[in-house]
C-alpha cells in the first residue's frame, strides 16, 4: 500500500529491518541519493567505507529524523540558539560527538556532522530504523552524486548486491519526493559559546551564507 507521501510502506519497513540487521542501503534524501547504515553499528560503517572506497580519515555525515535522534549521537546543547530554525533542512552542523560512535564518524576535534532531514521518506526510514543514519552521497569516492536512481553507478549497485557474500544485506530504496540534487547540504561548525553566533563555513551548499547571515549568524570562511 502506498503512503500519502507516495512510497510503499512495506519497502520502508523492510529497509529499516535491513539497517537494524547491519545492512547497507541506498536511499533518497532532500539533496542526493545517499549510502546509509546505522550510525551506531561500527561493522556496517566499516563495510560502507569499503564499498564507497572512501578514506577512513574522512568522517561520514549523519542524517536524523528529529532532534531527539541528533541528541543521541551529538551534544545538542552545543547548537547555537536560533540555528535550529534551519532544521529540518539541508544544513549539516558539526557538534561534539557522543561517546560510543564509531571512530571513523568523528573528526579530530571530536565532532560529528549531522542534520535533520526534511525528506519524508528518509525521516520515516530513520524513525523506523531507530536512529541516525550515515548519509554520504551514493557514489564511489570521487564520483558524481546521483539525483535519480537510474544515474547510480552500476559498480556501486554491484557492490551492494555482493554484500550477501559478507553475510550482510544491501537494498535500494526508491520513493518519496525526488532528491533536489543540484547542491549538497551546507556544512557549518559553530565556533563555541565564547564566539556567540559565529559559524565557520566548512562546505557551501543549499543553505546560503546570506540566509544564515539574515538569521543573525556571522559566517566565517577560510578565504
Amino acid at each position: 500500500m502506498a503512503s500519502q507521501h507516495g512510497y510503499v510502506d512495506s519497502d520502508v519497513t523492510a529497509s529499516a529491518l535491513c539497517l537494524r540487521n547491519g545492512g547497507i542501503l541506498i536511499y533518497p534524501t532532500e539533496t542526493f541519493f545517499a549510502l546509509g547504515c546505522m550510525a551506531d553499528q561500527a561493522a556496517a560503517v566499516d563495510m560502507l567505507y569499503q564499498i564507497k572506497g572512501r578514506p577512513v580519515h574522512k568522517p561520514l555525515p549523519l542524517l536524523a529524523a528529529d532532534t531527539t535522534q541528533v541528541d543521541r549521537v551529538a551534544l545538542l546543547t552545543a547548537m547555537p540558539i536560533g540555528l535550529e530554525q534551519f532544521w529540518p533542512g539541508p544544513l549539516t552542523v558539526l557538534l561534539p560527538a557522543r561517546p560510543g560512535l564509531p571512530a571513523s564518524l568523528v573528526n579530530p576535534d571530536g565532532q560529528v556532522a549531522v542534520r535533520v532531514t526534511p525528506h519524508t521518506l528518509a525521516a520515516t526510514l530513520a524513525l523506523e530504523a531507530g536512529g541516525a543514519l550515515t548519509a554520504t552521497s551514493a557514489n564511489l569516492s570521487g564520483g558524481k552524486p546521483a539525483q535519480r536512481a537510474k544515474d547510480l553507478d552500476p559498480r556501486l549497485l554491484a557492490a551492494l548486491g555482493g554484500l550477501a557474500l559478507h553475510g550482510r544485506a544491501g537494498r535500494l530504496l526508491r520513493g518519496g519526493p525526488s532528491p533536489e540534487g543540484t547542491l549538497p547540504s551546507t556544512v557549518v561548525a559553530p565556533l563555541g559559546p565564547d564566539q556567540g553566533r559565529a559559524l565557520r563555513l566548512i562546505r557551501p551548499g543549499r543553505i546560503s551564507m546570506a540566509a544564515l547571515a539574515a538569521a543573525g549568524f556571522t559566517v566565517l570562511t577560510d578565504d
